[in-house]
């Protein structure tokens, strides 16, 4: 059998597709535009383009969206006043703060700034604890957007060992908690692994599902994994390539040429995970405009 290409851009087109249709029917039957408030604080080049994807998205599907590009050196203060006014602003269903912020920034206190019902990047702790216990509540979009990618080409995860490298709050700490969950297209064994681990390779080499998420380029080698794996590659690195015209290409943390291989199916760097994203950013916008998740009755 040949090694299946996990192709992110089509199953994302395919989500929004659907949002767009919803969308429309929202509006034709309860007069709700679903908004999206974008908060982007100083000049990342990275952060602005990841902005501008996310407004252009919003445009697509007919959404409301408001952009707010603050200087460098703004106050916590001044950033958490705009978040307050959007708290209030019935026509913002959904709130998201770009990261990183400045270091002068308490991101924490940011997040726990947004209220949970609009907080569509599901970062604040009422959500991950949602998540933890199994009630509804928005789910992180980078681990909601692989958790899509298994059910659209049926990879089945009941009583797999799924390996996560990594721990992060964005991807591998909810993606763990979504995976265990009894519940269709989760119910896995899964285990995390980590710098604390020393060599990792005795764990992800028992993965029927391994999923990267630390940011280090090729990190993963074909001596990491066994034959037939499922890999989902998170990362998106920056690294020096003199034959581009822009100095640089775009690789994951899994040393795609030598793991593909081996594998039963893996995502590619760029075109896998990442469109997966900003789909269930919308997802969470649609779903909190449409009252489908109620928070005051919880």
């Amino acid at each position: 059998m040949s090694m299946i290409l996990i192709d992110g851009k089509i199953v994302s087109n395919s989500i929004l597709s659907r949002i767009k249709e919803e969308t429309k029917s929202l509006k034709a039957n309860r007069r709700i535009v679903p908004g999206l408030a974008l908060l982007l604080v100083g000049d990342n080049p990275a952060s602005k383009v990841y902005v501008n994807s996310k407004k252009k998205a919003c445009e697509e599907l007919g959404f409301y969206s408001v952009v707010e590009h603050l200087p460098n050196d703004i106050s916590e203060s001044k950033v958490l006043e705009y978040i307050d006014k959007w708290n209030n602003d019935d026509r913002i269903h959904g709130i998201l703060v770009q990261l990183p912020l400045p270091k002068h920034i308490n991101e924490l206190k940011v997040t726990l700034k947004i209220l949970p019902s609009k907080d569509v990047d599901g970062f604040h702790p009422e959500n991950f604890g949602r998540l933890v216990i199994g009630l509804p509540g928005f789910r992180p979009c980078t681990p909601a957007g692989i958790v899509e990618l298994l059910k659209y080409y049926n990879i089945d995860t009941s009583g797999k060992h799924v390996v996560v490298v990594g721990r992060s709050n964005i991807v591998g700490k909810p993606i763990a908690n979504l995976l265990y969950q009894k519940a269709p297209y989760a119910n896995a064994i899964v285990t995390i692994c980590h710098t604390g681990g020393g060599d990792i390779r005795k764990y992800t080499q028992q993965a029927d599902i391994l999923i990267v998420a630390i940011g280090r380029p090729k990190f993963i080698t074909s001596d990491f994994i066994k034959e037939g794996v499922v890999v989902i590659d998170v990362g998106i690195n920056r690294v020096e390539d003199p034959k581009s015209s822009k100095g640089y290409k775009l690789v994951g943390d899994v040393d795609f040429d030598s793991v593909a291989p081996k594998s039963y199916a893996i995502t590619p760097v760029p075109g896998g995970v990442g469109p997966m994203t900003i789909a269930m950013l919308m997802y969470n916008t649609f779903l909190s405009a449409s009252g489908e998740i109620d928070y005051s009755s919880l």
